[in-house]
C-alpha cells in the first residue's frame, strides 16, 4: 500500500483510461430535469422526479426471500425494517466475516419476527456474499462496510437479484464506476434497486421537493449543507484480534472501508443536494482536519465550497467531534423564497422570515422502513427503479470533498470520475496484512513530496 494514496500523481493517473461508465458525468441528474432550456439560474424550468407509490405498507404477492450481506447493527436493523415492510416476506441467509455478527443478528430476527434463519444458510467469511447471493433468495441486503458495497452488488446484480443497499455505494471511484456499470446492467435486466439515503423515501422530504419543483422557491442559487454531530463510536483493538480484524470491527474510522465520514455519513445531505438542484457540482475547494478521532486514519471535520458548472455555490459542512455545536440539515436557497429542513419540519419561508410552507414534523412511516415498502411494491407491481446511479454521483460529490480536502487543492468531477484512485489492500485476508504501519493522516499541501 502506498503510504499516500491521495498522491496527485496518483490520484490522475490513468485519467485518459476511463470505463464504460466513466462516460456518465456530472449530468447524469439531469435526465429528469425536463430539458437543458434556461439560460440564467433566474429562468424557471419545470422538473419531474419519479417517485414510487410510496405506500403505508407494501402489497400483497409471492412470498419474496431476502438474504442479509453484513449482519453488523444496520445489517441487523435492515433485516426487521425488511420484514415490516408488508405481508409475505421473509429473511432465509445470512452472511457476514463474523460468526458472533451472524448470530447475533440471526437471534434478533427469530426473538423480534418469529423467524429462524436455517443454520445451512448462515455463512461466514469474506466469500459469504456470494454464498447468500446463490441462496435461493429474491432480494440482496447489502449492509457491510462500504469499501465491500462494489464488488457485493456487481455480483447481486449478475445473478439477477433485486437490490437494497446501504449508503454509501463506494468509498473511491474505481467503486464508483463499478457501481454505476452494474447499474446500467440492472436496468437492462429489470432487477429494482433502492439505496438506504432515506430522504428520498421520507414523506416531508418529498413534500418538500414537490414544492420546490413547483415553483415554491423559484430556482435555488446556492445552499448549505450539513452534517455536524458527535463522535460516533470506535473499538480498541484487543491482542487476540488480528489487523484486519480490528480494522473491520473498527470500520467507521479507517477511510479504505468507510470514505471517511464525509462519505458514510455527509452524503445523506449531499444527496438531499443533488436531488434539490438536479446536477451535480463540478469543482470543489475544500479543508479539514483531525482533532480528536482516537483510532484509524480518518479526519473529524470537514468544510467544502462546491461550485456548479453555472458558477452557483453551495457550502457543506460535517464534524464528528462531541461537545460541539450540533445541526443536521440543509438550506436552498431560492430567487424567491428559502427552503429549509431545521427545527423539525421542511418548510419555505421568504425573504422577511415569514412561512409560506410546511409539512407535518410527524412521518408518515418511519423511512428507514419505507425504503423497503417501496422496494417491494415496485418489485410486486414491476414499477421501474433503480437509484444506485443517483446516489453513486452524490458518493463521488462527497469524495470530491475529502481529496479536496486532503490535498488541500482544487478537485473537479472529472477528475474523480476518471482517476483510478483505489483503496485498501489488494486482497482480503483475516490476518496481519501490514497496513495499519502504513497508514496516515493526510496533510494538505505536502501530497507532491510524499508521491
Amino acid at each position: 500500500m502506498s503510504s499516500n494514496p491521495f498522491s496527485r500523481r496518483k490520484f490522475l493517473a490513468g485519467a485518459a483510461v476511463v470505463g464504460a461508465a466513466g462516460s456518465m458525468g456530472a449530468g447524469v441528474l439531469t435526465s429528469c430535469a425536463g430539458g437543458n432550456q434556461k439560460t440564467t439560474v433566474y429562468d424557471w424550468v419545470p422538473r419531474e422526479y419519479k417517485f414510487p407509490p410510496m405506500a403505508e405498507k407494501a402489497p400483497e404477492g409471492a412470498e419474496l426471500k431476502a438474504g442479509i450481506i453484513g449482519c453488523g447493527g444496520r445489517g441487523s436493523g435492515a433485516a426487521i425494517n425488511f420484514l415490516n415492510a408488508g405481508p409475505g416476506l421473509t429473511v432465509t441467509a445470512l452472511g457476514d466475516v463474523f460468526q458472533d455478527r451472524v448470530d447475533s443478528c440471526r437471534e434478533k430476527i427469530k426473538t423480534e419476527k418469529g423467524i429462524e434463519v436455517p443454520v445451512e444458510n448462515c455463512f461466514v467469511g469474506f466469500d459469504a456474499y456470494q454464498k447468500v447471493i446463490d441462496a435461493g433468495v429474491d432480494i440482496v441486503i447489502l449492509a457491510t462496510p462500504p469499501k465491500f458495497r462494489p464488488e457485493h452488488f456487481e455480483a447481486a446484480v449478475k445473478a439477477r437479484k433485486h437490490v437494497f443497499m446501504e449508503k454509501p455505494v463506494a468509498v473511491d471511484p474505481v467503486g464508483i464506476r463499478q457501481v454505476m456499470a452494474a447499474a446500467k446492467m440492472a436496468d437492462s435486466m429489470g432487477l429494482k434497486v433502492v439505496t438506504g439515503t432515506q430522504r428520498r423515501h421520507q414523506h416531508s422530504y418529498v413534500a418538500l421537493y414537490k414544492e420546490i419543483a413547483n415553483n415554491g422557491i423559484g430556482n435555488i442559487v446556492s445552499a448549505n449543507v450539513y452534517w455536524n454531530g458527535g463522535k460516533l463510536w470506535h473499538r480498541d483493538n484487543k491482542p487476540e484480534w488480528s489487523e484486519m480484524e480490528w480494522m473491520i470491527r473498527d470500520w467507521v474510522n479507517w477511510c479504505w472501508l468507510s470514505g471517511d465520514h464525509i462519505v458514510e455519513q455527509h452524503v445523506h445531505n449531499l444527496d438531499v443536494a443533488m436531488w434539490f438542484f438536479g446536477e451535480a457540482p463540478v469543482k470543489a475547494v475544500g479543508f479539514g482536519s483531525r482533532q480528536r478521532r482516537p483510532t484509524g486514519d480518518q479526519y473529524d471535520n470537514f468544510s467544502i465550497d462546491y461550485t456548479f458548472d453555472d458558477g452557483r455555490q453551495m457550502h457543506s459542512m460535517c464534524r464528528q467531534i462531541n461537545d460541539c455545536a450540533n445541526g443536521v440539515y440543509e438550506v436552498f436557497h431560492g430567487t424567491k423564497g428559502v427552503a429549509r429542513t431545521d427545527e423539525g419540519s421542511r418548510r419555505i419561508v421568504d425573504m422577511a422570515g415569514n412561512v409560506l410552507f410546511t409539512t407535518d414534523d410527524k412521518e408518515k412511516t418511519d423511512p428507514y422502513v419505507q425504503e423497503h415498502i417501496d422496494l417491494v411494491t415496485c418489485i410486486r407491481q414491476d414499477i421501474p427503479f433503480n437509484e444506485a446511479e443517483a446516489t453513486a454521483v452524490s458518493n463521488l460529490v462527497a469524495m470530491m470533498g475529502r481529496v479536496s480536502a486532503y490535498t488541500g487543492k482544487a478537485v473537479t468531477y472529472e477528475e474523480m470520475m476518471n482517476s483510478d484512485l483505489k483503496l485498501g489492500p489488494d486482497t482480503y485476508i483475516m490476518g496481519n496484512i501490514g497496513y495499519i504501519e502504513k497508514a496516515t493522516v493526510p496533510v494538505p499541501g505536502s501530497y507532491e513530496k510524499q508521491a
